[in-house]
């Protein structure tokens, strides 16, 4: 199909034009007119851009892409060689960050209640960004962080104590531990998001809530996966998810 149907397509999806966010949503490198093989992944670093030139792709689709508000704007260095190796092999990079975050079905925090087991009733946060809802099944924390833990193939830091029961959660992807104490103030159990500050600590022991760090990366994984099987099925370009590890 075409780039520009593509991308089209994506912005109308996602909504992308809702957003106020951090970096430009869409296209953000052109490359070949054409998309017949898309490579998906959590972030544009290069080892995914080497990825996928070995899989001979035209397109990346990725949650965290380039040109990041505040950041340094000169291409050099590690910026340099990223740009360099899409060029030279003429490959798109389109980049979806709130966007994809937020979207009912293929959004980060839909596929995270998806895989955990938690049914969302609400939203909450600037632009909605966070999620609200209930565990279907309950239980102590202890037992709720080992559930995360299998389904997202990481064990999440778990601040709170262990036998404490835990029903009502809230939850944003990423690096959402801002919204924090608007999770307590909505009155749940405990709240998980993909980082954790040292303040995050004391919020969650003197309120009583509990806190879950589930990882950055392994929160953010299943988006992008979802949106690139979603490409696969309607428009049937080979699409393929390439997870590069990450510890955070």
């Amino acid at each position: 199909m075409k780039r520009e149907e593509l991308t089209r397509y994506l912005d109308n999806l996602l909504d992308a034009g809702r957003f106020r966010d951090y970096c430009p949503n869409g296209l953000q490198v052109e490359g070949r007119p054409e998309v017949r093989r898309l490579v998906a992944g959590v972030t544009a670093s290069q080892a995914l851009l080497d990825a996928a030139v070995a899989r001979g792709a035209d397109t990346l689709l990725v949650h965290h892409g380039w040109f990041w508000r505040g950041e340094d704007g000169r291409v050099t260095g590690i910026r340099k060689a990223r740009l360099q190796t899409l060029l030279q092999h003429d490959i798109n990079l389109i980049a979806y960050h709130l966007p994809l975050d937020s979207h009912e079905q293929f959004g980060n925090n839909a596929q995270l209640a998806r895989r955990l087991g938690w049914t969302a009733d609400g939203r909450f946060g600037e632009q909605d960004i966070g999620w609200l809802g209930h565990i279907d099944q309950p239980g102590t924390l202890a037992a709720v962080s080992e559930r995360v833990a299998a389904a997202l193939q990481r064990v999440p830091l778990a601040v709170g104590d262990g036998q404490q029961a835990v029903s009502r959660v809230a939850w944003c992807s990423g690096g959402a531990q801002n919204l924090f104490e608007q999770a307590i103030a909505l009155g749940v159990d405990a709240y998980l998001s993909g980082e954790i500050s040292e303040q995050t600590v004391h919020l969650a022991r003197e309120s009583g809530v509990a806190y879950l760090a589930a990882g950055h990366h392994a929160s953010e994984r299943y988006g992008v996966q979802a949106l690139a099987e979603h490409l696969a099925g309607r428009y049937g370009i080979d699409c393929q998810f390439v997870d590069v590890d990450n510890p955070v």
